[in-house]
């Protein structure tokens, strides 16, 4: 499998978001407005991409008995730095996103992708799988925070698209996030059928 199938794999066929339905916390709760989708999914990719490229260095000297241990130390040492990163550097990114940066570490993307791909596959086979399904997680929440943030704020990205007799609050609250999740799933099934 080529590099570039890699990638295209984990933004259509393997979507952590539409397709295979992983990561739902940071999905529902980080997505009311796209910067904040977006901004959480950047912040996924990264942890993906380090993790699995270290873990498929680790492979062959890690037991099978400590494997998922391993596997969780190293994501959160990666998480750790990008926390420090982003307090740094992004503090109103760290202030919107808030606990949900540290929650990395048991995001179900990040450790399934460690044990389907990286624990098996080559290092660069598995830092292009990082990119290809934190592109795709990236893109799912990037456009459930535009959905959510038209129809809710009227705006998307700060600049305002409808007048605020328009908004429907309903979207920016957690129902919202279900309802707009469900339709966006419908429509990448049925185009992907």
């Amino acid at each position: 499998m080529s590099y570039i199938n890699i990638i295209k794999n984990g933004i259509v066929k393997e979507n952590p978001t539409f397709v295979l339905m992983l990561g739902m916390c940071p999905t529902l709760a980080t997505t009311t407005s796209a910067m904040n989708g977006m901004s959480m999914g950047l912040a996924t990719m990264a942890v993906l991409i380090c993790t699995n490229f270290v873990i498929s260095c680790l492979k062959s000297v890690t037991p099978d008995k400590v494997r998922i241990p391993v596997f969780i130390v190293v994501i959160a040492a990666f998480v750790t730095i990008l926390q420090l990163v982003i307090k740094a550097y992004l503090p109103d990114i760290d202030a919107a996103l808030g606990l949900f940066i540290p929650l990395i570490v048991v995001n179900c993307v990040i450790l399934g992708r460690a044990e389907a791909f990286a624990a098996k596959n080559s290092p660069v086979a598995s830092l292009f799988d990082g990119i290809g399904i934190g592109l795709g997680f990236t893109i799912g929440l990037t456009l459930l925070g535009i959905c959510r943030e038209i129809l809710g704020s009227g705006s998307v990205f700060g600049f305002v698209l409808l007048p605020e007799t328009y908004n429907i609050l309903l979207f920016v609250l957690p129902p919202g996030a279900f309802i707009m999740l469900g339709f966006l799933i419908a429509i990448v099934n049925k185009l992907r059928s």
